[in-house]
């Protein structure tokens, strides 16, 4: 049996092994993903075991997406140009580091009918950093960034060529996409906030909350109510981990059924 999982520390609640031994089953794929808490200290020699093993493919989280690249043989343009990489991968006898996220970030916006021009990124953690790469992957010709503290949104603004909105002042602008990537409405203490003031959403803009738990953030819920379209972290959470999968395996997920187990998950 092949194996695969997800590397991080702490390892929380994560829908990943979810989605991907679901896939291995209906594709007849004889593999198991599971998770593997490894704590900083423990990179070193967790990554001797992945070449050992051999381990066929990980996920990465936090703290390890930019420490394990360290101890990779080829990381993508892609990867490359996030900071960070959150799959790990082998092409022949390479171990390999890509960054999905971008990809999921980047593919509900594909099926816009328009691709907005402007676009404002709300935090400045990992997530924003595959926000910034992917609109600039997509050629968004306008992108800001704002953080509560600009100090953090400055380094990613001067690093992705980007403007950076002071916090205080980023209802002024009137971005056509506005992505949150702060914890702002996750299932929680955060859970009744918002980044976003109800009666200050541009017309017709395209909410994006990276959030997928709960589903219908309060930012989402709000945009909505605003007329805005809205973009839930679901959509990103899923096509990430079908591209992870496509890169460990060489097949493809059924996006339609893979997406209604997430759901289904989540509301159970």
């Amino acid at each position: 049996m092949d194996s695969y999982g997800i590397i991080g520390w702490p390892l929380g609640h994560t829908m990943s092994p979810t989605l991907h031994n679901w896939g291995f089953n209906q594709l007849g794929i004889d593999g198991k993903y599971q998770p593997y808490p490894v704590e900083p200290t423990g990179l070193a020699s967790f990554m001797e075991t992945v070449r050992s093993t051999p381990i066929q493919g990980l996920s990465v989280t936090i703290p390890h997406k930019q420490t394990v690249m360290a101890y990779l043989d080829h990381i993508t343009d892609r990867a490359q140009a996030v900071g960070a990489v959150n799959t790990l991968y082998w092409d022949g006898d390479m171990l390999c580091g890509e960054n999905t996220d971008v990809i999921g970030i980047i593919a509900p916006l594909n099926d816009l009918a328009d691709l907005p021009q402007s676009a404002m990124v709300l935090g400045a953690g990992g997530a924003a950093r595959a926000a910034l790469a992917g609109f600039k992957e997509l050629g968004i010709p306008r992108i800001c960034i704002s953080n509560r503290t600009e100090a953090k949104a400055a380094a990613l603004a001067d690093e992705f060529s980007v403007k950076v909105i002071p916090w205080e002042k980023r209802m002024d602008e009137s971005p056509q996409l506005i992505c949150n990537t702060t914890p702002l409405g996750m299932s929680g203490d955060f859970q009744s906030h918002t980044p976003w003031d109800a009666s200050r959403f541009p017309e017709e803009c395209v909410a994006y909350d990276i959030v997928y738990n709960p589903l219908r953030t309060r930012f989402l819920s709000e945009a909505e109510e605003a007329g805005c379209s809205t973009i839930s972290g679901l959509e990103m959470f899923l096509h990430q981990g079908l591209a992870q999968f496509k890169l460990w395996t060489g097949q493809d997920m059924n996006p339609t059924a893979a997406r209604q187990l997430l759901l289904d998950a989540l509301r159970n």
